[in-house]
């Protein structure tokens, strides 16, 4: 008979918000699937769960995966914890569920903190409809045009992001998506939690120095939605000239422009430059 596959939560900083449910989880399951396993051997150290443990990160998923699901097949339960929340997001895990999925093998949530839901609960920012982005690339490029195609998009956004990189992603944001209220979420549920609510403007200035430390969520206003009536060229060339006004070239702001408004990049490019 087949086991199961058990996604479990972990927290993300307080350890109190450990689930009984999840601590059984882990006591019980024939082994635990872990990211990093010196990270979740302090945590199973700490509620006395003395369950083997294998290692599963992105380097290792397909190979691992292909072990894991041999496991269960033969009949062991696994437990699959990443190093703080849920497994999944934006962290190792998806691929083990969808090739368990496509196996036929029970996959069952025992839920945990998760940084992007409680980072959107403190924010101020409105909650009733909000997009998760996860990590922006490091690579300027594939950042920007990541954040170009959000920029007609009125749900509240949230993102991931790590303190050293902190500057660069304020500024692109400044850059694309205007000035717009933002929350800056660190350490949830650590001794240092901090929520900054301020706007992309401010925090550009002020952290320019990447001087905030620890895991950090940004929940960022989406953009106002513009009447039909007000969407006029003249609009979009305005649209345009704030983007180059904040140094983006001409070219590149008619782009992000006509992406905003519908307008062609060729019209907005040459009332730009008349």
């Amino acid at each position: 008979m087949s086991g199961k596959l058990f996604v479990v939560g972990t927290p993300i900083g307080n350890l109190s918000d450990f689930s009984p449910r999840a601590i059984q989880t882990l006591s019980e399951a024939d082994f635990i699937a872990a990211e990093d396993t010196r990270v979740t051997l302090k945590l199973l150290n700490k509620f006395n769960i003395s369950t083997p443990m294998i290692s599963y990160h992105k380097y290792n998923a397909k190979e691992r995966g292909e072990e894991i699901v041999r496991r269960i097949e033969n009949g062991e339960n696994c437990a699959i914890v990443t190093d703080a929340g849920m497994p999944c997001i934006s962290d190792p895990g998806e691929p083990l569920v969808k090739l368990c999925a496509e196996k036929g093998i029970t996959v069952c949530v025992v839920p945990g903190p998760t940084a992007f839901a409680s980072a959107v609960a403190v924010s101020g920012l409105p909650t009733g409809r909000f997009t998760f982005e996860g990590f922006l690339s490091v690579n300027k490029k594939e950042r920007r045009e990541h954040l170009l195609s959000l920029q007609k998009e009125v749900r509240t956004m949230v993102f991931y992001e790590a303190p050293h990189k902190l500057s660069a992603a304020l500024k692109d944001m400044y850059e694309n998506f205007g000035d717009r209220n933002v929350a800056i979420v660190r350490e949830l549920t650590k001794i240092h939690e901090e929520v900054i609510r301020t706007t992309l403007s401010q925090a550009c200035e002020q952290y320019a120095d990447n001087h905030l430390k620890g895991e950090i969520v940004l929940v960022v206003e989406g953009t106002k939605e513009i009447p039909a009536e007000d969407m006029t060229l003249d609009y979009a060339v305005s649209v345009a000239k704030q983007l180059a006004e904040k140094g983006c070239s001409l070219s590149d702001a008619a782009k992000s422009s006509a992406k905003l408004t519908g307008f062609k990049k060729s019209d907005i490019y040459k009332n730009l430059i008349d």
